[in-house]
C-alpha cells in the first residue's frame, strides 16, 4: 500500500498538470519541481532559492523529495499559479519588465519581492518610484578614464525627455544629457563585476556611448531600470501613435544579441590582428579595447541580405600573419570586414548572431542609420 506521505507527494506532483502550474510562477521556466506552500505557487529550483529570501512570507518544498501534509496539498489545489497571478499581478504596468528564466538574478529577485513582499501590483501608489515620470537619486558611476566608481546625481525627466547626470552634487549644469529616444539600459552583472550593475547606452553624434552604474540596493537599481522603461514607453507612444502596446514593448530596452572577444584587422587587411571586445547591439556591431570602455573604437552597420550584406566562415586565402584559427568575413556593399575567433563554437555563435540580423528585412528608419555610417569619416 502507498503511504499517506507518498500519496500526498503524488497528488501534489499531479497538480503541476493543472492549467498555469506547468511553468514557474515567477520566471516561466518549464516543469517546476518546487512549490511555496504558503503562497500556493509552483516554482523552479532557481526561483525557490529566491523565495527563501522572503521566508517570512514564502516557505518552499520540493514536490519530488519533501513530505507533504494533506492540508498543504489541499491548499495547493485550491490556489495554484493562475490564482496567484490574478491576486499578485493585478495591475502590473505595461512597461514593467517581467523577467524570464534567462534574466539575471537581480531582476528575478526584485520581481519576486515586488509581487509577494511589497505587493506593488495590488496598489498603484506603491509604483510611484518608477511610474511618476520623474526620478532623481545617486548612483555609483564608473569614471571614463580611470575606471573608478564615484557617486553621481542622476535625474530622469519624462517631461524634458532626458536622463542627465551631474559630476558634483551641487552642480547647476549636468555633465551629460542623454535623450530618452536613444537611451537603452541592460543589466550586466558579470561584465561590470557587481550583481546590481547596469549598462546605460545612448547615441551622441550617431556613435554609441556607454555609462556603467550600480547601487548597493537592488530595489533602487531595478526601480531606475523600470523608470527608464516607463519614460521610453511614453515617448514611443507619442512618437508612434498608431502602434500597439505589443509593438512598443520590445523597443523599451534590449539586451545585446551577443558579446565577446574576437580578433580584427584593419580596412587594408594587411594590419596585424588585434584582440577586441565586440558587442552586437541590434544592427550595430561595435568593438572596444576593453569591455568597460565608454566609447567604441569602431562600429559596423549590419544590414540585410536584400541589401547585399552577408556573413561567411573563414578568411580570404591571401590573409597573412598570426590570428585565431576560426575566421569570419562580413561582406557589406562597400567592403569586407575580417574577424577571427578563438574556438569553433565562438565562430558558430557569432555567425548565427550575425545571420539572424542579416535575415531580417531593414526598417525604413534603419536606412537612415545605414546612410549615416556610409558618410562617417
Amino acid at each position: 500500500m502507498t503511504s499517506d506521505p507518498e500519496k500526498n507527494r503524488q497528488r501534489v506532483r499531479q497538480l503541476v498538470d493543472k492549467p498555469g502550474n506547468g511553468n514557474c510562477a515567477d520566471c516561466g521556466a518549464a516543469d517546476p519541481e518546487w512549490a511555496s506552500y504558503t503562497l500556493g505557487v509552483f516554482v523552479c529550483l532557481s526561483c525557490s532559492g529566491l523565495h527563501r529570501n522572503i521566508a517570512q512570507i514564502s516557505k518552499v518544498k520540493s514536490i519530488v523529495l519533501d513530505p507533504w501534509s494533506s492540508s498543504e496539498v489541499e491548499f495547493m489545489d485550491s490556489a495554484g499559479n493562475n490564482a496567484a497571478k490574478a491576486k499578485y499581478e493585478q495591475i502590473v504596468p505595461a512597461f514593467y519588465y517581467k523577467p524570464t528564466h534567462k534574466d539575471c538574478m537581480l531582476l528575478r529577485e526584485q520581481w519576486i519581492r515586488a509581487k509577494y513582499e511589497r505587493k506593488e501590483f495590488m496598489c498603484v501608489e506603491k509604483q510611484e518610484p518608477y511610474s511618476a515620470g520623474y526620478r532623481e537619486g545617486f548612483l555609483w558611476k564608473r569614471g571614463r578614464d580611470n575606471g573608478q566608481y564615484l557617486s553621481r546625481k542622476f535625474i530622469l525627466s519624462e517631461r524634458e525627455g532626458v536622463l542627465k547626470y551631474f559630476n558634483k552634487h551641487d552642480a547647476r549644469e549636468p555633465k551629460a544629457i542623454l535623450k530618452i529616444n536613444t537611451v537603452n539600459a541592460t543589466f550586466q552583472p558579470t561584465k561590470i563585476g557587481t550583481a546590481n550593475g547596469l549598462q546605460i547606452t545612448y547615441l551622441k553624434d550617431n556613435s554609441t556611448r556607454n555609462i556603467f552604474v550600480y547601487h548597493e540596493d537592488g530595489k533602487e537599481m531595478v526601480d531606475w531600470f523600470n523608470a527608464i522603461r516607463a519614460a521610453r514607453f511614453h515617448y514611443l507612444q507619442v512618437a508612434f501613435p498608431g502602434a500597439s502596446i505589443a509593438d512598443l514593448l520590445p523597443k523599451l530596452t534590449r539586451n545585446y544579441i551577443k558579446e565577446g572577444y574576437m580578433e580584427k584587422t584593419g580596412p587594408k587587411h594587411t594590419e596585424g590582428f588585434k584582440k577586441r571586445w565586440f558587442t552586437m547591439d541590434d544592427r550595430r556591431l561595435m568593438y572596444f579595447k576593453d569591455p568597460l570602455d565608454a566609447y567604441a573604437r569602431g562600429e559596423v552597420f549590419i544590414g540585410s541580405k536584400e541589401n547585399s550584406y552577408s556573413v561567411l566562415p573563414g578568411l580570404p586565402a591571401n590573409i597573412q600573419g598570426y590570428h585565431w584559427p576560426f575566421g569570419i568575413t562580413i561582406v557589406t556593399p562597400d567592403r569586407k570586414f575580417l574577424f577571427a575567433c578563438e574556438t569553433k563554437r565562438d565562430q558558430q555563435d557569432w555567425m548565427a548572431a550575425l545571420q539572424s540580423v542579416i535575415d531580417r528585412p531593414m526598417l525604413p528608419q534603419e536606412y537612415a542609420v545605414e546612410a549615416y555610417f556610409k558618410r562617417k569619416p
